[in-house]
């Protein structure tokens, strides 16, 4: 298959949503990361999401919308709650959780009977959304626990030969993927962080919850309700490890570690903070400042495929803070070191 590289323009985006009516996937950007999309309401269509990221069956995907008035249809029933989060989030990178309708088939919602819903603020999403004239079903458009695509060219790396398009909407905003909240439990509940926060969703609900999950592994035999929470993921090919402490302890731990393999330079690299480069005797890829959370966001994903790109073995990476945003980089952090965390001075 010839994997089409269209453009924003108009015509390009009608083309795309022609794609989409006829059954085909085609990666759209999104303000959180390129998602790869197909009919939600097409079974066979949405199976297919699966064959090309390979993807669990039993991971459930985002259905994504472009007007509020597409909700109705897709679940059993609309909490009131739900106007007030969708005035103060949507469109925006925060799914919510609801009792799903007949009409969306099981291979959505990986055989639960809840749908994730949520409506992209990228105005391409919600322009190709339109032209399909259908809710799209779109999880990140990459290999199957790899890290998030930020950008077209991340796409292509995964997925050229194995979709009919991919849409350049330019790189991703937010850059890593969104907020998963449940409205099906007593509490809301976050089964996944991102961009919103806890702090922004208690100001309009009084109350939430954050699941246990969201900083540690899914328990043995549950099962996940969201993406994001069962498997490994957001993992390059190198093998990832968190560092938490002092700038001078990651440092000192860093540097011991890539004397130890001196005889091969490139095997090392370090996810530092901004102006800490110069700290440690490896490659480094900076992802933000210490006290900037959004930025560490918007670059962590593009610093773990650049890794990859640089062919090294092993990524030290400094151990964010999981306040605010950084709940969502800790979380992206903790599935893609497979929950390894050392602890220095």
């Amino acid at each position: 298959m010839q994997t089409l590289k269209l453009t924003n323009s108009k015509q390009d985006i009608a083309t795309a949503g022609k794609l989409l009516k006829d059954g085909e996937l085609v990666a759209i950007p999104t303000e959180t990361v390129y998602g790869l999309a197909a009919d939600a309401l097409n079974g066979e269509a949405v199976a297919n999401i699966f064959k090309a990221k390979g993807r669990p069956m039993d991971n459930p995907l985002i259905v994504h919308i472009a007007d509020l008035s597409q909700v109705d249809d897709l679940v059993a029933f609309v909490p009131p709650v739900l106007e007030d989060l969708a005035k103060a989030f949507w469109p925006g990178p925060l799914t919510v959780i609801l009792e799903k309708s007949d009409l969306i088939p099981d291979e959505v919602s990986a055989g639960l009977d809840t749908v994730a819903i949520r409506m992209p603020s990228h105005p391409d999403a919600r322009a190709i959304i339109k032209a399909a004239g259908t809710p799209l079903a779109a999880p990140s458009a990459n290999t199957s626990g790899m890290p998030s695509p930020t950008t077209a060219a991340h796409v292509l790396h995964d997925m050229d030969g194995k979709i009919a398009a991919v849409v350049d909407g330019g790189p991703c905003e937010v850059g890593v993927e969104s907020t998963v909240l449940t409205l099906c439990t007593r509490v809301p509940r976050i089964l996944r962080p991102g961009r919103v926060t806890p702090e922004d969703l208690f100001d309009v609900l009084g109350e939430v919850e954050v699941d246990d999950a969201v900083l540690g592994q899914l328990a043995e035999g549950a099962v996940a309700a969201s993406p994001g929470m069962k498997y490994k993921h957001y993992s390059p090919k190198a093998e990832v490890y968190i560092v938490d402490g002092s700038a001078e302890g990651f440092a000192k731990y860093v540097n011991e570690k890539v004397a130890e393999r001196a005889a091969d330079e490139a095997a090392v690299a370090a996810l530092v903070f901004d102006g800490e480069e110069d700290l440690v005797n490896c490659v480094t890829l900076p992802f933000g400042a210490e006290d900037d959370s959004l930025g560490q966001a918007e670059h962590l994903f593009d610093d773990l495929r650049r890794a990859d790109e640089l062919g090294v073995s092993d990524i030290y990476v400094r151990c964010p803070s999981a306040e605010g945003v950084g709940l969502a980089v800790m979380n992206r952090l903790l599935r893609a070191a497979e929950f390894r965390i050392i602890e220095v001075d």
